[in-house]
């Protein structure tokens, strides 16, 4: 079988570091965002620092983890959709002044986004942990972001927190217990539930979701990303022993 060629204009890409071409996209989108936000929000600063923290880390991990010498489509998708969630970070602060629209929009677009990078990756032969750690935690971050904009702006109590937050929680838990700390085989299970988190948690967002179906919806994904989460615990463990 063929290696397929990597897509976009390599012999460009090529003569500069990815680090390099990173840094030029996060100042090009860092730009972006902040004409985005000032538009939107009273103020640029919480969207601005998030995408700062964001670059920075992801950044560190592409110095110190990427194996190839062209960054690729796959992780400018990535960078795209941290922007994106960095913007959405922004809107937390003015839940009173943000439209619920503008919010599920840009979630919308986020979540649309995600299996892009995934799919130009695979077609440019640019996988790597880097990148896959990467586009896992934009992942995180999105979920996070979206379950405090659903309490913060009265949708839901504080129990949606759970959509958010349960990754955070067990990396926490792995501190406690290095057994959780183990490398977990790919699952389409736990693909499969990130999709129904994430989906769920937008129609909390989505203005025109009934609320008598709020608190179910809110329940079953949070069942399903439990199941998930205590599948994951459970294999852990097992080969620990």
């Amino acid at each position: 079988m063929k290696a397929h060629r990597p897509l976009g204009p390599v012999t460009h890409s090529q003569a500069f570091s990815p680090v390099s071409v990173f840094a030029g996209q996060a100042v090009v989108m860092g730009a972006g965002l902040a004409l985005a936000a000032s538009m939107a929000l009273p103020s640029v600063f919480w969207a601005l620092s998030a995408f700062l923290v964001a670059t920075v880390l992801s950044g560190a991990g592409l110095v110190s983890r990427y194996p190839h010498s062209v960054l690729g489509l796959c992780n400018t998708t990535t960078l795209l959709r941290a922007a994106l969630v960095a913007f959405l970070f922004g809107t937390l602060f003015f839940t009173t002044e943000v439209s619920g629209w503008l919010v599920f929009a840009v979630g919308a677009f986020a979540f649309a986004l995600d299996g892009l990078d995934g799919w130009f990756a695979r077609r440019s032969g640019l996988q790597s942990d880097f990148g896959a750690r990467f586009d896992m935690e934009t992942d995180a971050a999105l979920g996070a972001v979206l379950a405090l904009w659903v309490m913060l702006s009265g949708t839901a109590q504080a129990y949606v927190l759970i959509l958010g937050f349960a990754r955070y929680a067990f990396v926490a838990a792995g501190w406690v217990w290095p057994q959780l700390r183990g490398n977990l085989p790919p699952s389409f299970r736990r693909k499969a539930v990130c999709v129904v988190q994430i989906a769920a948690l937008l129609l909390l967002v989505f203005p025109l979701t009934p609320a008598a179906v709020l608190a179910p919806l809110s329940l079953t994904a949070s069942l399903a990303l439990s199941y998930s989460f205590g599948a994951d615990i459970h294999w852990l463990l097992r080969q620990s022993k």
